[in-house]
């Protein structure tokens, strides 16, 4: 009776390997970098404004993202793993940009409120729901989604004139 080898060559045995890390690498590539490619390209401001507290316990606040120079931009509204955020909470934009915000459907219902009641959208919790608002003068507008205020639902927009 002969016994027959179960050993794989190497070749195939790395060539597995190989395809596995792949793959992994690319799943990670797919859900990990999602918050990354919805803000392609982006940097934040050298000098960061002045919110005077506005984003104390605004969990997902790292910075002005600087959006300059763009005629449009798109902030996510139920942003988040609860769905409490707006993604990015802040961003800088020149004078004639159009900022939109749009609804991902989680978190329940959001509308966007400029404290100073400069603009005001519905409450939504539509996924795909938009609200865009074009900013014609140099300003800072902080605004909430009022229903989850209390939760850190807040931005801003910051508008300087274009160089």
């Amino acid at each position: 009776m002969t016994r027959k080898s179960t050993t794989r060559p190497r070749r195939t045995v790395l060539r597995t390997i190989g395809a596995l890390a792949l793959g992994t690498s690319l799943a990670g590539c797919a859900t990990d970098g999602a918050e990354e490619s919805e803000r392609p390209n982006s940097a934040y401001v050298d000098t960061e404004p002045d919110y005077d507290g506005w984003f104390d316990g605004v969990g997902n606040y790292e910075g002005t993202v600087d959006w300059r120079d763009r005629e449009e931009v798109t902030v996510n509204v139920g942003a988040g793993s609860r769905g409490m955020s707006f993604d990015p909470p802040a961003v800088a934009v020149t004078t004639g940009t159009t900022v939109v915000w749009k609804w991902t459907g989680d978190g329940g219902g959001h509308n966007v409120v400029a404290e100073d009641g400069a603009f005001e959208s519905e409450t939504t919790s539509s996924e795909g729901h938009t609200f865009e608002q074009t900013f014609d003068g140099e300003a800072t507008h902080r605004y909430v989604c009022e229903p989850h205020e209390s939760t850190g639902m807040k931005g801003a927009v910051v508008v300087e004139d274009s160089a």
